[in-house]
Parts: structure tokens; sequence; C-alpha cells
């Protein structure tokens, strides 16, 4: 094999799509299974025995690999024959389009799901079309590429962030009337701003990309905004009737570590056994015949027991079709009686599309869950507590950086420290991978590697990243005590913030006095008033932030929306949201929340003043 050639920013960000597609259960590795599944498919010009020892050799040490592992042995592969027919592989798991042209900077050729471009335009079109402010771009032609000149002036982008996480954006804040190159370039930073504050990760996508309408790009931001959206309630603490998913012998906190997609298949098998069917291990190749969903739009559809819903009857005789694409076409008939046909073609139920069928389940479940709350459990409900504003601060910001795997329960997700290691490479801290023990982790002893993991993030926070880390344990990380793993997060976010402002000025020490001491020259320059601290009160009011962001862009608030003196708390919330959303139109990347103002806490504060002093500096 010839010596491996190094893999660039753009193609690691490739991969990691790539990655995502083979890995159909979505349990962060890719199984031998899998991998064999990819080799079948690429069609290589290899003998059955010669793929099988390739595998062999790929999954010698770990019948699973890794996101790391995976790259490794993509970038083997990558200047030899089996490369292009790895990737022709990968690709043929879509329904992929190779985009005309190529990346300027790596020769990549990218590509996009024909499929997947669609789904979301179906899904858009449903989902805005009373919208007023989107009367000029709706309905899109799915057959087209209206989606990719529609999203170019932001306001789409916005609506849909709006949909999925409800207030993230102010709508005074989105340009809506004769549009100018100026104010779409707001509309867009305000979308990729708020994007990355509800969990995107958005780190390779500019406005430009958006403006030029790059397909590959759009739909891998717009399957992110949309998956936060469905699985927005399949989480215990919004949904108490998930309880009834509980097996013998597994405790509540078991079932509160599962992810949205381990949910979903549980709810879908769950059906499935009460309907008297086998179970299913995934949404790609398992749902290929159309079987497992008839017989769960069966089990959740409406049997007219409750109150003021009609029953709908499930048409079954379409199970018995012979071809699969014709089955997979009568069962979507039967999910439009229950206003759920969304997302998927018959095509990508017969193919197994990962993505889109996942959409359409979670979009089943969102619509029809058909669970009960259990009555005479002996369940203590107090424990079941959804997370606080700053843990999905923190989530947020962890998941908008890219961390692998993505964080869904904050403690329970870190508990190996892995993502602890990939934040400290993000706050330039150097981490010896070498000394990290990588799952899959053995069945027996595997929370002892977990705990050497968390020993080392801790003794690198000390040591390395001179955190103050008092009283703090590898133990503490590994059994998610609150108080502590939020002391580090915050360590780890604050450097983070800082490090962007320390590049911007040359390297010099940034502490709060600094960004304190630049806020009240800023203001004071523009003849506004000035702050004593990140705990000075005039902040419940959100005036200072207002103040500054108007300082920095002359003429952008518009003040007379704002109520300046004698507020009520709903007044002081309407100012935050306004101003919260305003500094990422600017382009300041805000992951503060709009109460962190009205409540004036310090940290957050900080972070929202730390943010806008970057562009101010970027400004000068």
């Amino acid at each position: 094999m010839d010596a491996p050639t190094p893999i660039s920013a753009e193609e690691l960000e490739e991969l990691r799509e790539a990655f995502a597609k083979i890995d159909v259960d979505n349990n962060g590795f890719i199984s031998k299974a899998e991998l064999t599944d990819l080799f079948r498919a690429a069609n290589l010009a290899l003998p059955g025995y010669r793929i099988r020892e390739i595998v062999q050799e790929l999954t010698r040490t770990s019948e699973q690999l890794t996101f790391d592992e995976f790259t490794q042995v993509v970038r083997g592969l990558k200047s030899t024959e089996v490369a292009k027919t790895f990737r022709k592989a990968i690709n043929k798991k879509e329904g992929i389009c190779n985009v005309a042209g190529t990346s300027e900077q790596s020769g990549t050729q990218h590509s996009y799901s024909e499929e997947e471009k669609v789904a979301f335009v179906n899904w858009i079109n449903k989902a805005l079309e009373k919208d007023p402010d989107c009367q000029h771009l709706l309905p899109m032609d799915p057959s087209g590429n209206d989606l990719f000149t529609a999203m170019g002036d932001g306001i789409i982008l916005c609506k849909m962030i709006n949909l999925s996480v409800p207030d993230t954006i102010d709508e005074r804040t989105i340009n809506k009337k004769k549009l100018t190159p100026f104010t779409i370039q707001e509309n867009l930073n305000l979308a990729l701003n708020s994007a990355s504050a509800i969990g995107c990760h958005v780190v390779n996508i500019g406005a430009e990309d958006l403006k030029e309408g790059r397909q590959h790009l759009v739909l891998g931001l717009l399957w992110q905004v949309i998956k936060i959206g469905l699985f927005a309630d399949i989480e215990l603490s919004k949904n108490e009737a998930l309880i009834a998913l509980l097996r013998d012998g597994e405790s509540l906190e078991d079932l509160m570590k599962l992810s949205p997609e381990e949910l979903l298949l549980r709810w879908a098998n769950y059906h499935l056994e009460e309907a008297g069917c086998g179970k299913i291990n995934n949404f790609s190749s398992d749902i290929k015949d159309s079987k497992a969903y008839y017989n769960l739009l069966n089990q959740v559809a409406p049997k007219g027991d409750e109150d003021g819903i009609p029953p709908i009857a499930i048409e079954m005789s379409g199970i018995r079709e012979k071809e699969d694409l014709k089955r997979a076409e009568c069962m979507l008939d039967q999910a439009d009686r229950l206003g759920c046909r969304q997302f998927v073609m018959p095509t990508d139920v017969v193919r197994g599309n990962p993505k889109l069928n996942l959409a359409f389940v979670a979009n089943l479940f969102n619509k029809y869950p058909a669970l009960k709350k259990p009555e005479n459990q002996d369940i203590d409900w107090s424990s079941i507590e959804g997370e606080t504003r700053e843990e999905r601060t923190f989530r947020n910001w962890m998941n908008s950086l890219g961390v692998n795997p993505r964080v869904n329960h904050l403690y329970a997700d870190i508990d190996d420290a892995l993502v602890i290691f990939q934040l400290y490479e993000k706050i330039k801290v150097p981490v010896d991978w070498d000394k990290v023990n990588k799952p899959p982790y053995p069945k027996l002893g595997s929370n002892m590697k977990k705990l050497e993991n968390c020993n080392y993030a801790v003794e690198l926070g000390k040591k390395e990243a001179k955190f103050s880390l008092v009283g703090i344990a590898g133990q503490d990380l590994n059994a998610g005590n609150r108080t502590l793993t939020l002391a580090l997060l915050w360590q780890l976010m604050r450097r983070y913030t800082l490090n962007i402002l320390e590049d911007l000025g040359d390297g010099q020490k940034v502490i709060d006095d600094t960004i304190v001491v630049w806020v009240n020259g800023t203001l004071s320059q523009a003849g506004k008033p000035t702050i004593s601290s990140f705990k000075d009160g005039s902040i419940s009011r959100s005036m200072p932030v207002l103040d500054l962001i108007d300082a920095i862009q002359p003429g952008s608030i518009k003040y007379d929306l704002l109520k300046t003196e004698d507020l009520t708390e709903e007044e002081k919330l309407n100012n935050a949201k306004y101003a919260i959303s305003m500094a990422r139109k600017i382009g300041a990347r805000v992951y503060a929340l709009p109460e962190d103002l009205v409540e004036v806490k310090p940290k957050m504060v900080m972070t929202v003043f730390a943010c806008l002093m970057a562009r101010g500096m970027k400004r000068a």
C-alpha cells in the first residue's frame, strides 16, 4: 500500500458524513458487518476471500471501527484503487449526485443526495406554507434547484431554526423587506450563529456558501436543524410516557442515557412486540420490505378509545404485495392517512436510506407516540428532571464544535472523557492519544477504562491547561457529579472564548478586566453609559449589550422597539431576546441565552461581552 497521504479539514468533514452514512445504527462505530456490506456494495474487482482479508485486517484489534480508525483506513486507502471504489460505495448507500466543479483547496469533488433534497423541500414547503414572510420563496419545486437559491437570503433558515427550537431568533431582527447584499449578509450571520447556538456544527460553513447555494453544505446544515427539531421531545423529561419502554431489570437511569435514535428504535420494537412481530435493529436494512412499518402504523393509529380523537383504520392488504417497491408505496399511502408520509419516497424505504427513514420514524413518533404513562410502577418521578439552561448551553457549545460522538445527555455522554479531550484540543492543550482508552470498551472492566480516561482529563486540566480544579477527581467526571463537571466545562468554554480574543490581539493575555475596559472604552466613545462589572444591575435590562452593539455597528439597534425604564420581567426578557439575536446578527457567535442577561449571570454575561469584543476587534 502506498504511503498514507494527509487529509484536509474539508475532506475530514466529508469523512464525518461518510462515517454517518455507513454507521446505519448510529452508535458511533462501524461494525464488521457494516464494513463488509460497504466493500460488497463497492463492486470491487476483488474475489470474496480478498474482501474478507481486507475487512479482517481492518478489524484485527476490534470488531468495530471508531471514526478515528476509519479516518486512518481511508488515509491508507486514499492513494490506491480501493480508495476510489470505497468512496463510490459510500455514495451508493444514498442516491448521490456529483456536483460539477471541485473545491479549489483540495480538488475534492463534492456530492449531495437527491433524495435528501426532495425530502427537505417537501418538509419546508409544508412547515412554512402559511408564513407570510416566505411567500416570495414557497412552494419550492422538489425536482429543481429551488432549495439552494431559496436559502440564499437567510429567511427560510431563520424560520426553520425557530421551528426546531422556538424563540431562538427574535423575529424583529430578521431583515424581511427590500433586501440588499448587506441585509442578506446580516440574515445569514443571524442564521449561522443561531444554528451554532442550538448545537449545529457550522465550523466549515460560511455565509458565502449559503448565498451561493453550495448543495452539500446547505443540505448538511438543514439536516442538522431539522433533526434537532424532530428529536426535541424524544426525551424522558419532555415525554414521561417513554417510561413504558423500560425493560425488566433496567433502572430509570439506564433509560435516561439512551440517545434519541436508540429511544426511537426501542419505541418501534415496543409496538412491534405488541403486534407479535419480530424486532428490528436499525432503520435501514431491517425496514426495506416495509413490513415492520406496516405493523408499526397499525399499532400507533388511533383506535377511537380516546376522547375527541376519531379512529383511523390502517388498510393492511398491501403488506401482501409481492414487490418491495409496490409494498412501500401501499405502506406510505397508509402513513398518509395519519398525516405522516413525510421524508421518504418508496425508493428511500426500499434502499434503506438511514437518514430519511430515521426522520420518517421520528415524525411518526411525534404525532402518534401511542404510549401510556405507567400508573402503578414504583418510579421516582422527581429524578426525571430536564437539563438546566446552563447545561443546555454547554451541550450546544460542545456540539457546535463538532465533537464526536454528539452529546445528547451532558453527564452520561462525557463519562469516558473522550469529548473532554477533543475540547482540550480546541483550546490548544495537547492530548497524548496513546494514553487514552478508546471504545468499544470491554464488557468487563469498561468503567475502569473510562475512569482512567477521566483521571487523565483532570490531570491535563491541572498540569497543562492550568485550570483551577481543586477537589475535582476523575471519579467526579465519571460519575457525573454535576457541580464539579460544570466547573471543568465552564473553564473550557471560558478558555475557548478568551483564546479567540488573544488570537485577535496578537497573543496578548486577556482577563475579565481586559474585556470590561474594552467594553467601557467603546461605550464611552459612542457617548453611552458604562458598566462597573459583569454583575452590573443595568445588564438585566440588556441596555449595555444593546448600546455596545450599536457602538460597534452604528444605527443597527432600533431603540423604538425597546422599553428602557420601569421594565416588567416580560419586558426585560423581550429586550434580552432582541439583544442576543442582534449580537448574532452583527456576527458574534453568542451561546448565552436571554435569561442569562435578565438574571445577570456573570459567567454567561462575560461570554456575551467577549464575543462582542471579538466582533468589534475584527471590525476595527
